[in-house]
């Protein structure tokens, strides 16, 4: 191993200069600010998807002080669709603590950055490296996939013992000098070539010293966790919709769509029109049934089964949590994308009838 140790970082160096990527929106620049949104909005996402999103994040926030000046509605607006919403709930304070903290100037010590709402050792490492020059190592998934096949590290990553390895492993490789390029020339393989499936071994620089290759193993490490059978749970929600308006709520900050707009939830065994009524105090039309809607969380699928009530507001005051918005501005509000979904098909109908509900 020790010939393989001196080897690792030189090898990854030479590959990456030739071919790795030099030319996202988030590279060349020293900017933590930038550096930093980028590695949130890059967590359990790729590069494809947070394209388009970071560039209109910068677009609205182009500095950390726009960010944390901005309300955090704001914030979860442009974050809609990409999922994970801590992420940008996380972002939105670590912002206000840099300025109220840290008196604007985000810190450099990779300790000091980890203590920032959201941010983790690699992640914080990562900045350090890229903006200030640190000697910290990082170990993401890709760098994670990577160490295990070349040294043959079996186990499960994120498990405790497996985890220590790797970072003990993660220090011994940083090279004193380079670690920037070192750091992304790691993350780019991971991405580029040695790929959770079908990797490119014959083009990757680390062919020859790879446990896995050597030992059939490719497919088989990093080892996966068990597979668990992913819980099925329903919800019905209401469009509750006033001529080209629609009843939203402002969901509460923690759990699932935290801080997002969404729909009403029926309880179950409650009549729609029933409990519209008494909750809002609407005058209410006939229900129609939308296409049901099926979303993927992390931990459980969710079907969520609309139905579409058209309404006519009463006079009584609701809680500040609720609000009537014009259909036409939805487009642009923080919505969870199943609701999202919803709310489009509703449109696209038009005075078309829906699905009828049966009663």
């Amino acid at each position: 191993m020790p010939a393989v140790v001196s080897d690792f970082a030189s090898r990854l160096i030479r590959w990456h200069k030739r071919h790795g990527r030099h030319d996202l929106p988030w590279q060349n620049t020293r900017d933590p600010y930038r550096v930093w949104l980028s590695e949130i909005m890059l967590q359990q996402t790729q590069v494809a998807t947070v394209i388009p999103y970071y560039l209109r994040f910068l677009e609205r926030f182009p500095l950390l002080a726009d960010l944390a000046a901005a309300p955090v509605e704001d914030v979860m607006a442009l974050w809609s669709g990409l999922g994970y919403y801590a992420r940008a709930r996380n972002l939105h304070a670590a912002a206000r603590g840099v300025i109220e903290q840290h008196a604007g100037k985000f810190p450099r010590d990779p300790e000091m950055i980890a203590q920032l709402p959201g941010i983790g050792r690699s992640t914080a490492n990562s900045i350090a490296t890229f903006c200030f020059g640190a000697h910290a190592p990082i170990l993401d998934g890709n760098v994670k996939r990577v160490l295990c096949r070349t040294f043959g590290i079996g186990g499960v990553p994120g498990s405790g013992a497996v985890e220590k390895r790797l970072w003990s492993l993660a220090e011994e490789l940083m090279p004193k000098r380079q670690g920037a390029i070192y750091n992304q020339a790691q993350m780019d393989l991971g991405a580029m070539l040695c790929t959770r499936s079908r990797p490119r071994c014959g083009d990757c620089p680390l062919t020859g010293p790879c446990v896995a290759r050597a030992t059939g193993r490719t497919a088989g490490l990093p080892e996966a966790r068990p597979r668990r059978v992913i819980p099925e749970r329903k919800a019905t929600l209401l469009v509750l919709r006033d001529g080209k308006r629609v009843l939203l709520e402002t969901r509460p900050p923690s759990g699932i769509w935290g801080g997002l707009l969404s729909l009403p939830e029926l309880p179950e065994e409650a009549d729609a029109q029933e409990w519209a009524a008494r909750s809002f105090g609407c005058r209410v039309g006939e229900a129609s049934a939308a296409p049901v809607v099926v979303h993927a969380f992390s931990h459980f699928r969710l079907h969520i089964s609309p139905i579409v009530l058209d309404v006519t507001p009463g006079h009584a005051a609701m809680e500040p949590r609720w609000q009537w918005l014009d259909l036409d501005a939805t487009a642009a509000a923080a919505l969870p994308a199943p609701v999202r979904r919803i709310l489009e098909q509703v449109q696209a109908s038009g005075s078309k009838p829906l699905l009828s509900r049966k009663r």
